[in-house]
């Protein structure tokens, strides 16, 4: 199974500037930095957030992943935080949105669409214009806890697929990838890029045999 074009790779939930140097010596280009979530792996304090993203060398980017959904609040966030990316997880209205590119003109807008169901391909496609990219992922927002990411669960690429191709923003696939099926994956969706975090850990800790394994899989076109 051979991968026509290698996407880019976000690892994500980095819990130091520790796993930050892991990740990207291994051939990472973006990492993700997680603050409060309702659910989840990863989360970190601002002040070490801030910590992380001033030990990253450019051009690797860094991700603020926000529960946040009002513009003013995510934006002030990221001031504290300082990373060049905001990564939504949870549903931002086309309204703050707007607000936030004014309010952080330059900084990266990443909306991330929980694929459940054909709903998730018409809130993709009309959330599209208004940011920089899409992350499609297998968060369940209707729960009573939401779950935003880091399920290790993989949704309906084929659905993914056709946000893909739909969509006018570039598309990050997200949910369950491993050494095992990141090659399926990509040729499933044929995303712009893919983010991990559980399928590159053993007991919460970022792990090298699994990154190696991981990159080695993508770079060869087949699964390990």
């Amino acid at each position: 199974m051979r991968i026509a074009r290698l996407p880019v790779v976000k690892i994500c939930c980095i819990s130091s500037v520790g796993e930050a140097r892991t990740a990207i010596a291994a051939g990472a280009s973006a990492l993700g930095l997680v603050s409060a979530m309702p659910s989840g792996p990863g989360v970190l304090p601002e002040t070490r957030i801030a910590e992380v993203v001033m030990a990253v060398p450019p051009p690797i980017e860094t991700f603020l992943l926000t529960s946040r959904q009002d513009a003013i609040g995510i934006a002030a966030q990221h001031r504290r935080c300082g990373t060049s990316t905001i990564q939504l997880v949870d549903h931002v209205t086309h309204h703050e949105l707007q607000l936030l590119r004014h309010l952080l003109p330059g900084v990266k807008l990443v909306q991330v669409i929980h694929v459940t169901s054909e709903q998730s391909f018409d809130e993709a496609c009309a959330a599209a214009p208004f940011v920089d990219a899409l992350l499609l992922d297998s968060g369940n927002q209707a729960l009573p806890v939401k779950e935003l990411g880091g399920t290790g669960r993989t949704h309906d690429w084929r659905l993914s697929r056709r946000i893909r191709a739909a969509c006018t923003a570039p598309v990050f696939l997200a949910g369950g990838l491993n050494c095992a099926n990141v090659a399926e994956a990509v040729n499933s969706v044929a995303p712009f890029g893919i983010d991990l975090c559980t399928g590159v850990r053993t007991q919460g800790r970022l792990d090298p045999v699994k990154l190696h394994d991981f990159f080695d899989a993508l770079r060869s076109g087949a699964t390990s």
